[in-house]
């Protein structure tokens, strides 16, 4: 007796649907798909592009094909705020490496994990200055080339010090950090003796590379928060601000003001339901909710949802999976289920600066086939997932759950029962 529920990996079969597909003109077919709108289609895709969507069976069959029936396909999620610099160092004896080569090889898998959930791009923040240097910064680089045609991977430079004597070196090693390839500026202003001066100096060199800004902060002071929207109002390509989880311990009045602020300046917030990424308070008597993400909404605030720490320090069971962030929001009751994968996917996608996707034609090829029927159904119970990235399957999971056969009596039993 089995199912599809229990995440088991299991072989490729040929033309089973985790199958890699490949065709010599390189278009492929998802065939008999569920989409969220509840219709049944076929899926044509070449060169990285969704080129047609018909009804089941109407697509002429070139290419490679694969059958999604029993399959949603939505537009593949993104991780928007990861730390792989420092992922999957929760058992470490003593402090984690943090030679170039280890630093590679944790990004790299942390990177293929999140894949396989089904995020085809991430933003990762990385520290930089302090003993480390750019070492760790130059391995992410490395990790993210040797990703190139599975994941696309973004590193955000973060310096811990920008202000007074000591923030000079924290300024040149930002400046060499972008040379060397870092696309995000990023890092916790809430650390610097000046805070503002702090984001004062990362908007004016986002501003002299046209690099987007994603910083840190909890989010607890409406004044400070207030002041950075209004630094920050109009800068492109764009500011994010993140977890902010403070928010959710203001007074609504209070916090309802602030998002109208970060609404009014573009500013986009990226929460993270899984807890903060530095452990601070987490083992401790207050837990805190994640940024009011529906408050943040209803103010027009784009709000992203990201994992953040995948079991390192700050939380050793972190997963790195989207859907659970987005599961998560909707538990709490912070968004509906279908609102809630999008913080995890167009939201996200905004927030990047990646392209949008929906499932029509003309749209980039980035998608995910979750065994299920519904948002909310693949959100409680989504192990199934195949991957694709720009127009191929990179990576797939195929879960299976077995019971042995006194438990399948009793469940067959259970109906005859409760008829009685």
């Amino acid at each position: 007796m089995s199912d599809s529920s229990s995440p088991q990996p299991q072989p490729g079969k040929p033309g089973g649907p985790g199958r890699f597909a490949r065709s010599e003109n390189g278009a492929l077919v998802l065939c008999g798909a569920r989409l969220a709108d509840g219709r049944t289609v076929d899926v044509r895709l070449g060169g990285g592009r969704i080129e047609a969507v018909g009804t089941a069976g109407s697509l002429a069959p070139q290419g490679a094909r694969v059958d999604l029936a029993g399959y949603l396909l939505l537009p593949a999620p993104v991780e928007p705020h990861a730390h792989c610099d420092t992922a999957l160092t929760a058992d470490s004896d003593g402090p984690a490496s943090s030679s170039p080569e280890d630093v590679q090889r944790r990004t790299t898998e942390a990177a293929l994990l999140q894949l396989g959930h089904g995020a085809t791009a991430s933003r990762s923040h990385v520290r930089i200055g302090d003993v480390q240097g750019l070492r760790s910064l130059e391995a992410v680089l490395q990790a993210r080339r040797s990703l190139r045609g599975l994941a696309d991977l973004a590193a955000v430079a973060v310096p811990r010090v920008l202000t007074g004597v000591a923030g000079a070196d924290g300024l040149a090693m930002l400046r060499d950090a972008v040379k060397m390839g870092a696309t995000v500026i990023g890092g916790c202003p809430d650390l610097d003796p000046d805070p503002a001066g702090y984001v004062q100096t990362v908007l004016e060199l986002a501003g002299e590379h046209g690099c987007p800004v994603d910083l840190h902060t909890d989010g607890d002071d409406p004044a400070r928060l207030a002041r950075f929207a209004a630094m920050s109002g109009g800068l492109r390509p764009g500011v994010a601000l993140g977890p902010c989880a403070g928010m959710a311990r203001m007074p609504r009045s209070v916090a309802a003001r602030v998002a109208e602020q970060l609404a009014a300046a573009g500013v986009a917030v990226v929460c993270l339901p899984q807890g903060d990424c530095t452990g601070l308070e987490r083992y401790g008597s207050r837990v805190s909710r994640p940024a009011p993400v529906r408050l943040l909404r209803a103010a027009g605030v784009q709000v992203a949802a990201g994992s953040g720490a995948l079991r390192d320090v700050a939380n050793p069971v972190g997963r790195g999976d989207p859907l659970e962030a987005a599961y998560l929001l909707a538990s709490l009751g912070e968004a509906t289920p279908e609102a809630a994968y999008g913080t995890v996917s167009s939201a996200a996608r905004a927030t990047l600066g990646l392209p949008e996707v929906r499932v029509e034609a003309g749209f980039p090829a980035e998608l995910l086939a979750v065994r299920g029927e519904r948002i909310a159904g693949v959100l409680s119970l989504a192990y199934s997932r195949i991957v694709i990235h720009r127009g191929r399957v990179v990576a797939r999971t195929s879960a299976v759950r077995e019971y042995c056969d006194s438990a399948a009596d009793v469940a067959l039993e259970l109906p005859r029962q409760s008829q009685r």
